[in-house]
C-alpha cells in the first residue's frame, strides 16, 4: 500500500477497531483542544506511527498543530534508516535529536535498564518538545498497556494505580502528556500493520533481549491466560481503577495527605 492508501484504510477498514476507539479517548478525556501543539514522540514502533497518522486526521475536525518528534537513542544505522523510511513512506515530517540514553541505561542498570531508560526518554522529549513550543506530548500507550500497568502496579508495586490518558508534567510547566490510544486494543494494531504491508523493527536496544523476561511480559501473559477463561476479565480490570470505592480500603492518598478507613471510626 501507499502512504495515502495506509492513511485512508483508517476511515474505511480499520475505522471501527482503531479511529473510533481513538475519537473516543480524545473527546472523553480532553486530551486535544483547538490551539494545542502536540508533540507525537515517534519511537520507531507501531503504535507510535498509528499514533501520529490518527493525530494527523484529526486536525480536519480540530485546530491544533503537530510537531513529530523522533529520539534517535543509539540506534544502530540499520534502525534509525527503518525508523526515516517508515516515516518517508507514511509522509511524517520527522524532527529527529541524538541522545545516548541506552549507552547510560546500559551501563547504569545493566540487569534492568528499561524504568531508567523509561524516564529518561520522557524527560528528553518534555525538553524538546518545549523548546519547540509544544505544550503536550502525545504517546502510544494503549488499552493493553493500560490494564498491564494496573497488575504491575498491584502485584509489584504494593498499590492500586492506572496508566493516566492525561497527566500534568511535574518538572515543566504548562506541559501535558496525553494518551489517545488509551482505548485502543493491541490486537487491532497488529490488523492494521498486517492489513496494510508495515513492518517495523522491534525495540533497537542492547537489552532487547530481556523483551520476554519482564515482569510486564509476565502480567501481560498472566491476563491472557485468564481472559481465554474469562473474556470478561481485561474490562474487568480496567474498570476496577474507574470505579475505586475508597469505603472499601484500607487506606489510599490524596493530595490531602494519607487516609485510613479508621478515620470514620
Amino acid at each position: 500500500m501507499t502512504g495515502w492508501e495506509i492513511e485512508r484504510a483508517l476511515q474505511t477498514t480499520f475505522v471501527r477497531s482503531l479511529r473510533k476507539p481513538f475519537v473516543r479517548a480524545v473527546r472523553e478525556f480532553g486530551l486535544v483542544q483547538p490551539g494545542d501543539r502536540v508533540a507525537v514522540c515517534i519511537s520507531g514502533g507501531k503504535d507510535s506511527m498509528l499514533l501520529a497518522l490518527l493525530l494527523r486526521q484529526l486536525r480536519q475536525t480540530v485546530d491544533f498543530s503537530l510537531v513529530f518528534l523522533a529520539m534517535d537513542p543509539g540506534y544502530t544505522p540499520a534502525g534509525r534508516a527503518h525508523l526515516e523510511d517508515n516515516a518517508a513512506r507514511l509522509g511524517l515530517p520527522l524532527e529527529v535529536f541524538e541522545t545516548n540514553v541506552l549507552q547510560v541505561a546500559a551501563n547504569h542498570a545493566a540487569g534492568h535498564p528499561c524504568f531508567l531508560c523509561a524516564k529518561m526518554r520522557r524527560g528528553y522529549l518534555y525538553a524538546e518538545a518545549q523548546k519547540r513550543g509544544c505544550n503536550k506530548i502525545a504517546l502510544g500507550h494503549h488499552y493493553d498497556d493500560a490494564i498491564s500497568t494496573v497488575l504491575l502496579s498491584l502485584l509489584y508495586g504494593g498499590q492500586v494505580q492506572a496508566m493516566l490518558p492525561r497527566v500534568k508534567a511535574k518538572h515543566y510547566a504548562g506541559m501535558e502528556l496525553i494518551r489517545p490510544l488509551y482505548y485502543v486494543r493491541e490486537r487491532a494494531v497488529e490488523e492494521w500493520v498486517r492489513g496494510c504491508g508495515l513492518t517495523f523493527l522491534p525495540c533497537d536496544c542492547p537489552a532487547r533481549t530481556l523483551e520476554n523476561d519482564t515482569k510486564r511480559a509476565e502480567v501481560r501473559a498472566l491476563i491472557a491466560a485468564l481472559a481465554e477463561k474469562n473474556p470478561q476479565v481485561e474490562a474487568n480490570i480496567f474498570n476496577a481503577v474507574k470505579n475505586v470505592n475508597t469505603a472499601g480500603l484500607l487506606g489510599w492518598r490524596d493530595e490531602a495527605g494519607f487516609h485510613s478507613f479508621l478515620d470514620s471510626f
